[in-house]
C-alpha cells in the first residue's frame, strides 16, 4: 500500500516548476482570455474542446494550436523531458475557495498516456484513489508546481479535489484562495 504519490509508479511532482514572475505573467494572460461558464467553475479550452456531455473529443472541435505562452509551456514540458510528446490540448480550470472536482480518470479513449498539470495561485489538497483497492492518498499541490501522470498513475488512479474552503497542511488549517490549473494532454487521433 502506498502512502505518498511518490511511491506510485507514474506520478512525478516538481515543486516550484514555474517562477513567481512566470506564474504572475501566466495568470495575467489567462485572465485576458474569455472564460466558459457553462460548468460550476470557469474553464478555458485550447487545442481541442472537450465535450463534457459526451465525455469525448471530436476532431471537429479543433480550436487551433496552443497560443502564445501556452504553446511555449507545452514545448518546454517536452524539451525538459517531463512529457514524451508535445501536448496539443489544454484545459484551464479556475477553482474559487469551496469549489472542487469529483474524483476521475481523464478520458482514456480521448487522451494519450501522459498528462501534466500545473497549479497557479492557491495550494490545493488533491486526493488520489486507487481503482484496484480504493487506497486514498492526499497530496498538497503548491502554487507553481507541476504534476505529471503516466503509467499506473494515469490509468489506475482517480484524482479529485474536495469542495472545501481550506486544507489541512502540516497539521494546520490553511484557507484556499483562487487556484488556476493548466492540464496539458495529447489527443488520440485514430
Amino acid at each position: 500500500m502506498s502512502s505518498t504519490i511518490s511511491e506510485v509508479a507514474g506520478f512525478q511532482l516538481k515543486e516550484n516548476y514555474l517562477s513567481e514572475a512566470e506564474e504572475a505573467a501566466l495568470i495575467d494572460w489567462i485572465d485576458q482570455q474569455p472564460w466558459d461558464t457553462t460548468l460550476r467553475r470557469r474553464v478555458q479550452h485550447y487545442g481541442y474542446r472537450y465535450d463534457y456531455t459526451a465525455r469525448d473529443i471530436d476532431a471537429a472541435l479543433f480550436l487551433g494550436a496552443l497560443p502564445g505562452p501556452l504553446g511555449e509551456l507545452a514545448k518546454r514540458l517536452t524539451d525538459e523531458g517531463y512529457l514524451k510528446t508535445e501536448p496539443d490540448q489544454l484545459i484551464i480550470n479556475e477553482y474559487e475557495p469551496g469549489q472542487g472536482i469529483a474524483a476521475h480518470v481523464d478520458c482514456i479513449p480521448c487522451f494519450g498516456p501522459q498528462i501534466a498539470s500545473i497549479s497557479l495561485g492557491s495550494h490545493v489538497g488533491m486526493d488520489f484513489i486507487s481503482l484496484a483497492d480504493q487506497t486514498k492518498i492526499s497530496q498538497t499541490l503548491t502554487a507553481r508546481s507541476l504534476l505529471v501522470f503516466s503509467d499506473t498513475a494515469r490509468y489506475e488512479w482517480k484524482h479529485g479535489i474536495a469542495a472545501r474552503k481550506s486544507d489541512l497542511i502540516d497539521g494546520k488549517r490553511v484557507p484556499r484562495t483562487r487556484r488556476i490549473s493548466l492540464t496539458f494532454r495529447l489527443v488520440k487521433k485514430d
